[in-house]
């Protein structure tokens, strides 16, 4: 484990509903999990945390922010380098702040060259494995590879050591054996040290034994059992009755 706890800390006027609070606006510190963790922060209790909830529910937003907040790349990519965007941190990521573990701390309170992660967003996966690729971190050539080759290459070269790895949403890229794979790396990466944060919609991933499930929504934040989880539900339901869910739109067409 590398941080047992992510928290964050705003002045009271940025709070306001109106907009008048500053020039961030009400936003992001209106969205129910944002201010779940203004209230009360996010403790980790397990090597591997899944981030499951709806579009819209602010799960991509935390874990943006809680990269940020470790000095990841915001665009995606290592600790320690310079941002591959022009962007600087979000308001929420540039306020983010960690109790951690011993090894977390000598990570946090030295030089950002000295932290060991990887922040992991499907949209921007290939341009930042292409800069991995340049300055020599991964073996292969990922534009000669599949978007699902080129995640699962750098889930095998650049997640090996104890560090903090951030993924927003990598089954995008993945078909059901690779996620199978993934969830293996996954497992063996909590393993060895490493601390994983991931937000997905994958009832495969989330199914990892020994996982965390936090679920996000209109309630905020709270921990779930991998049964009881909406989108499990949903998919059993589907494979169980995909005309159930279809014939309403196909007929409507």
């Amino acid at each position: 484990m590398i941080v047992e706890r992510a928290y964050a800390h705003v002045a009271e006027g940025e709070l306001r509903e109106d907009g008048e609070g500053g020039e961030d606006g009400p936003w992001p510190w209106s969205v129910p999990c944002v201010r779940q963790l203004l209230d009360d922060g996010l403790r980790f209790t397990a090597p591997v945390t899944f981030l499951v909830g709806e579009n819209g529910s602010g799960k991509s937003t935390l874990v943006e922010a809680l990269a940020e907040g470790f000095g990841l790349d915001s665009w995606g990519g290592s600790a320690g380098y310079k941002y591959a965007s022009w962007r600087g941190p979000s308001a929420l990521g540039g306020r983010i702040r960690f109790e951690a573990t011993a090894t977390g701390r000598r990570m946090l309170q030295g030089p950002r060259t000295r932290r060991r992660g990887f922040f992991l967003r499907a949209e921007t996966a290939l341009d930042a494995l292409g800069r991995e690729q340049q300055t020599g971190r991964l073996s292969g050539a990922v534009d000669e590879m599949s978007h699902g080759e080129g995640f699962l290459m750098a889930f095998r070269e650049r997640f090996r050591e104890p560090g903090l790895y951030v993924l927003d949403e990598p089954e995008a890229a993945l078909s059901f054996a690779s996620c199978l794979q993934l969830v293996a790396l996954l497992h063996e990466l909590g393993r060895s040290g490493a601390q994983i944060i991931c937000a997905t919609h994958s009832p495969v991933l989330t199914a990892l034994p020994g996982a965390e499930i936090i679920e996000v929504g209109d309630h905020g934040m709270r921990p779930a059992d991998w049964r009881d989880l909406e989108l499990v539900d949903h998919w059993r339901r589907y494979l169980n009755d995909p005309w159930a869910y279809l014939r309403h739109i196909v007929e409507a067409g």
